[in-house]
């Protein structure tokens, strides 16, 4: 059964290789450009797993948008990766404060994304 991501980051460039890694696998990839888009995308698409940014211009950042949905009962079983350049203990707090199920370190291998997906999607 094909699998729903979301992939939610300012960095076109990045949306792009991550969706290119993630199609070749059975999994359905949609983007979005920062939280606010991301949320609407969440509500129509309706993913099994977010990848999302943390730092995003916006009226939301990727924490934000993260407890916004874990907080929301329709999404509280969404799973969550942030993907972030911040790898600091204390941030890493921040992202499991938020519900984030995984956190990715910015720059991460095309093959640990990959196995970070498939784990909280089987």
């Amino acid at each position: 059964m094909t699998k729903r991501v979301l992939v939610v980051d300012d960095q076109p460039e990045l949306r792009k290789l991550i969706t290119m890694t993630l199609q070749m696998g059975d999994y359905e990839v949609e983007e979005a450009e920062d939280a606010t888009q991301g949320y609407e995308k969440v509500k129509s698409f309706r993913p099994d797993i977010l990848l999302l940014d943390v730092m995003m211009p916006g009226e939301m950042d990727g924490y934000q948008l993260c407890e916004k949905l874990k907080s929301d009962s329709n999404y509280a079983d969404l799973a969550v990766i942030l993907l972030t350049a911040r790898g600091q203990a204390s941030d890493i707090e921040q992202g499991e404060k938020a519900g984030a199920d995984r956190y990715l370190v910015k720059p991460f291998s095309p093959l640990q994304l990959v196995q970070a997906v498939r784990e909280l999607t089987q």
